[in-house]
């Protein structure tokens, strides 16, 4: 068996990793490349596999960094099946929608390219084969596939591979301990002889999860006192709804939420909804309990949804304190990028970062301290206030990873750590090594490897 890793090998984004059997070729995820723009150069370069000969595409989860060049793989030619969960598989629709719909705009305004097109999608969805969590996955030839909670986003998973008399292990991205909606990551039950691994925050711990929601009350409440707009760059994938679920208990609780009105500006996260509402059989214990109670947490009476474009320009007539939830949360497209270009250079109001922000992108350069940004060519004196919540990441942090790499009767043989910028993946793996005895890798893009 040979794996050959196409995508996010030092660096965070591009998820993609081709596995060949004796009989199968196989890849796990086919994630965009983020950065600067929204849609990277590197996207359009071409594939290092032939898309014509893979048999079969295992997602992970929904994200566009692990679904976004899906459409562009059956473009050129791969017609065979794409596996991931019910949910998974539902949000990526929506995923490629929305993100169809950005590089048109972009290619309009900015003349950008555009990977794929509608009927492309429309091919890709065809295509999809929903699964359940550990349902075994036959793919012939002696290859079977299962796929296990990962715990990070609805629907997400870590995906088992047994071929040719080994297993192989992708986290795919491994939730954060503790958050709101959704179940813990499951352990690893099975002796991996080689494990690719994520390490997007292999060199932090992030704050205890008891004071995420303290902190964010703190950040708004000091937006609020300031008199300014309160806006956050959000990914519409489970951080959003998690940050909802929090305002909607904060809301409910004595937490003294400020009373001026919240907006939901994300088309994306708006059409989700319906997905998150549909699969309970993902929430957590304490979400289902309130569910059956009947209490929608992603509603409450501060909320306001605007979904169009001109609901969405009329939050700019709204006088005094407001607060804003837009996407992308990197700051590299989307709606988040009229309101940066509006309220970045206002002393009175606040910025608040609660994702990871990949290199190049406007939410990384403002977390850095940038004090001049450009946002749709015009240059922005960045005079707000900005904050940032680690804690509210949908990521685990350096202990859940060492912990769920621990967490089996047996470590994995080897470990390749991927997504993750090359000194953060390089801690990590020291340290696994350290504690673990294992041996540690980190490939580049093209990387080839026997197992």
């Amino acid at each position: 068996m040979k794996i050959t890793f196409c995508g996010a090998a030092h660096e965070v984004t591009g998820s993609c990793h081709y596995i060949e059997t004796n009989k199968k070729k196989i890849l796990f995820d086919c994630g965009m490349f983020q950065g600067g723009d929204f849609n990277e150069s590197k996207n359009e370069d071409a594939f290092l596999f032939n898309p014509k000969e893979i048999d079969a595409v295992i997602v992970s989860h929904a994200h566009l960094d692990h679904t976004g060049r899906i459409p562009k793989l059956i473009k050129e030619g791969y017609a065979g099946p794409i596996y991931g969960t019910d949910g998974t598989l539902e949000l990526a629709r929506l995923v490629w929608k929305d993100a169809y719909h950005i590089m048109s705009y972009d290619n309009k305004k900015f003349n950008r390219p555009i990977l794929y097109n509608e009927q492309d999608i429309q091919k890709t969805i065809h295509l999809s084969k929903p699964i359940k969590y550990h349902e075994t996955i036959d793919l012939g030839d002696g290859v079977t596939v299962v796929l296990r909670d990962a715990g990070h986003i609805f629907g997400s998973s870590f995906i088992e591979l047994y071929a040719d008399g080994k297993k192989i292990g992708f986290s795919g991205d491994i939730g954060n301990v503790h958050v709101p909606i959704l179940k813990a990551t499951e352990p690893i039950d099975t002796l991996f002889d080689l494990l690719i691994c994520e390490s997007t925050y292999g060199d932090k711990i992030h704050k205890l999860e008891k004071m995420r929601k303290q902190i964010l009350l703190e950040y708004i409440k000091e937006g609020f006192t300031r008199g300014g707009t309160v806006f956050m760059p959000a990914f519409s994938l489970e951080r959003t709804q998690e940050i909802l679920y929090m305002l909607d208990e904060l809301s409910d609780e004595d937490y003294t939420l400020p009373k001026f009105p919240i907006f939901l500006d994300s088309p994306l996260a708006i059409d989700a909804m319906p997905t998150y509402e549909k699969y309970t059989d993902y929430y957590n214990a304490i979400a289902l309990e309130k569910y059956k109670k009947g209490d929608d947490f992603f509603d409450f009476p501060q909320l306001t949804i605007t979904r169009s474009v001109e609901e969405s320009k009329k939050i700019n007539t709204i006088k005094g304190p407001k607060m804003i939830i837009a996407g992308a949360g990197m700051m590299n497209g989307g709606r988040i990028l009229h309101h940066a270009h509006r309220y970045l250079s206002d002393p009175k109001s606040t910025l608040i970062i609660v994702g990871y922000q990949a290199q190049n992108t406007l939410g990384r350069r403002l977390h850095e301290g940038a004090k001049k940004v450009k946002v749709f060519g015009d240059s922005i004196h960045v005079k707000c206030t900005i904050k940032a919540i680690s804690a509210l990441s949908a990521h685990g942090d350096q202990k859940k990873l060492m912990d769920w790499i621990g967490s089996g009767n047996e470590i994995p043989k080897k470990i390749y750590f991927v997504h993750g910028e090359p000194h953060v993946a390089t801690e990590l793996a020291h340290r696994v090594q350290n504690t673990y005895h294992v041996e540690t890798f980190i490939p580049e893009i093209g990387t080839v490897i026997e197992v």
